[in-house]
C-alpha cells in the first residue's frame, strides 16, 4: 500500500512489500527511537491521541515516536473527559478534531468506532486498537520483530513452525498478526487455546486458504512442541460478553521456563503483546523466563516505537531523505536498558 496521506486501520491492507518499506524506515530511524540521535522532521505537526480504552504501551509509543520525530501532541484518554459523554457523535467527534491536528491516533472498545472516525476525515487516521477487532500497528511492530529475532537466530520466517498461545477469541493481537503471517510462505501455525477461546473461524481459514498449515490445539504440550516462535496471550476478560462464562485457563496452559525447556528448541524466540497478567492463579507467561535470552518481550515493546516513527513518517510524506536530518543526541543512554537484557541486545551488537 502507498502509506502516504493515508489511513491505517487494518493489516488486510498490507503486503510483504508495504512491510518492507515500513522495516526499512523503522531500521533508519531505530537510532532516533533509542535517543541516540534526533530529527526534527515533523516540527511543527500535531498529533491528535485519542485513548477511549485503558492503555500503556501503545499510547506511550506512538506518543513518543510523534515527539522523537519533533512533533507535538493533543490527547484525551478515557470518556468521562470528552464530549462522547455529552452524546456527541464518532462522526462529529472526528470533523472537529481533524480540524486541529495533522494525523490521529484512536483506541476505541468498539470495533466499528475506528472506521466511523476514518469516514468522516481525509487526515490520515491509525487503529490504535478497536475493541476484539484488531491491532494493526502491535502486529507490525511483532512481525518487525520476529524478523530481527529469527535473522539472530539463523532462521528465515518463510517455513516456521509459529505456535500462538492463549485468548484466540478476543486477542485482537493475534488477529492482525495472523494476517501479517498470511503473507509470508509454507509456515504450520499452531493455535493453542482453551475451546471457548479458539481463534475465530474466519481467520483460520484465511491463514488455510494462503497455504499455511493450520494446527488446533488444548494442549499447550502438543502445541508448542518444536515451535520456532511462541506468541502468548493473556485471556481479554474484559472483552466478554455479558453472562460469558470465563474459560478455565489452567496452570498447565502457562508458557514457563519448564514448558519452554522441555518442548521449545534451544532457539525458540518467545514473544508476547503485554500487558501480562502477574496476579496469582491467571496463569499468563511466567516471570521465571525474564533471565533467558529466549525471551523477547521486551525486545519486542522497544521495537514500537521506530516502528510507529516509520509509519508517521511514511504516512506524512517526510521519510525521503530523514536520515540527512539527524543529529546526535547529547544526553547520557545506558548501553542497556534493563538488569536481565540479553548481552546480544547492546545497541550497536548484531541483531540489535
Amino acid at each position: 500500500m502507498d502509506f502516504q496521506g493515508k489511513h491505517f486501520l487494518s493489516t488486510r491492507e498490507l503486503t510483504l512489500d508495504s512491510l518492507a518499506a515500513v522495516f526499512r524506515v523503522a531500521d533508519l530511524l531505530a537510532p532516533v527511537a533509542q535517543g541516540r540521535a534526533t530529527t526534527r522532521v515533523l516540527e511543527g505537526a500535531v498529533l491528535g491521541s485519542l485513548f477511549f480504552e485503558a492503555s500503556t504501551r501503545t499510547r506511550l509509543s506512538f506518543e513518543a515516536a510523534f515527539q522523537r520525530l519533533g512533533g507535538a501532541i493533543v490527547n484525551t484518554t478515557g470518556f468521562t473527559f470528552s464530549s462522547i459523554a455529552k452524546g456527541e457523535s464518532i462522526y462529529d467527534t472526528a470533523r472537529v478534531v481533524a480540524g486541529y491536528v495533522d494525523t490521529v491516533v484512536m483506541r476505541h472498545p468498539e470495533e466499528r468506532a475506528i472506521h466511523e472516525f476514518a469516514e468522516a476525515t481525509h487526515i490520515p487516521v491509525i487503529n490504535g486498537g478497536n475493541g476484539a477487532g484488531e491491532h494493526p500497528t502491535q502486529a507490525l511492530l511483532d512481525i518487525y520483530t520476529i524478523e530481527k529475532e529469527f535473522a539472530r537466530i539463523g532462521r528465515p520466517v518463510n517455513g516456521a513452525r509459529i505456535a500462538l498461545v492463549g485468548d484466540l477469541k478476543y486477542g485482537r493481537t493475534v488477529h492482525s498478526l495472523i494476517h501479517i503471517l498470511s503473507l509470508y510462505q509454507d509456515l504450520t501455525l499452531s493455535l493453542v487455546s482453551p475451546e471457548p477461546l479458539r481463534m475465530p473461524a474466519e481467520l483460520v481459514e484465511h491463514a488455510r486458504s494462503r497455504g499455511h498449515t493450520v494446527e488446533e490445539h488444548d494442549e499447550v504440550a502438543r502445541g508448542v512442541a518444536k515451535a520456532d516462535l511462541i506468541y502468548a496471550t493473556r485471556v481479554q476478560k474484559e472483552r466478554f460478553a455479558e453472562g460469558e462464562l470465563s474459560a478455565d485457563y489452567a496452570p498447565d496452559f502457562q508458557i514457563s521456563l519448564g514448558i519452554l525447556n522441555a518442548h521449545g528448541l534451544p532457539h525458540t524466540v518467545v514473544m508476547h503483546p503485554l500487558p501480562r497478567d502477574s496476579r496469582p492463579g491467571a496463569n499468563d507467561l511466567a516471570q521465571d523466563l525474564n533471565t533467558d535470552p529466549r525471551l523477547a518481550i521486551f525486545r519486542q515493546t522497544d521495537n514500537g516505537v521506530p516502528v510507529r516513527m516509520a509509519l508517521f513518517a511514511l504516512t506524512l510524506g517526510v521519510a525521503d531523505g530523514i536520515e540527512k536530518t539527524f543529529q546526535p543526541a547529547r544526553w547520557w543512554r545506558p548501553e542497556r536498558i534493563g538488569p536481565d537484557d540479553a548481552e546480544f541486545y547492546r545497541p550497536g551488537k548484531a541483531g540489535a
